[in-house]
């Protein structure tokens, strides 16, 4: 079951989602708008290996905003921090996005129950694309959890992406025993 914009709001006014900065304008029939933030990363080396811990560079949009390339992945991180302690939260490009031949993630569009962070984005694009920071990039989601969750993600020892964050943060595959 996916929240509406009323559910949603009675769930920040509980604290069970967090939304910071909070904007009542960008809350949508049954999900809420998220922004580009000013950063963006790339790799360091075109192969990447699941292996290594491959390093990125990270860069600040300019204000005349930056043009993405084809066959680029670029990271990129949502202005938004969120919280969400009761629901699962899905991060799904917008149509308006999408228009423009945004991806804007991989395969990463599930958070966990218990996921207190900005979203890092894996960015790639159809055709040459301007973004600017602060643009409407995404829009996040929230199911309801059907049973009790055990082990939130944020009290998990071995959970990757839990550091406090406003830059993108690269692929932590490497730390998986494989």
């Amino acid at each position: 079951m996916i929240l509406s914009d009323k559910r949603i709001l009675e769930e920040i006014d509980k604290g069970t989602i967090i939304i910071e900065p909070f904007n009542r304008e960008c809350l949508g029939t049954n999900s809420y708008d998220v922004h580009l933030g000013k950063y963006l990363a790339t790799y360091k080396s075109r192969v990447l290996d699941a292996k290594a811990h491959n390093e990125i560079d990270h860069f600040e949009i300019p204000k005349e905003g930056f043009v993405l390339q084809p066959g680029t992945l670029y990271l990129g991180v949502t202005r938004e921090y969120t919280e969400t302690h009761a629901h699962v939260p899905f991060l799904e490009g917008k149509s308006s996005t999408g228009r423009l031949g945004i991806d804007i993630h991989a395969t990463a569009g599930k958070g966990d129950v218990g996921f207190c962070n900005t979203w890092t984005l894996e960015i790639s694009v159809a055709q040459c694309v301007r973004v600017y920071a602060g643009m409407p990039i995404g829009q996040l989601i929230y199911f309801a959890v059907d049973g009790e969750v055990e082990v939130m993600y944020n009290t998990k020892g071995n959970a990757k992406y839990s550091n406090k964050t406003t830059r993108p943060v690269e692929s932590m595959m490497w730390k998986n025993i494989f």
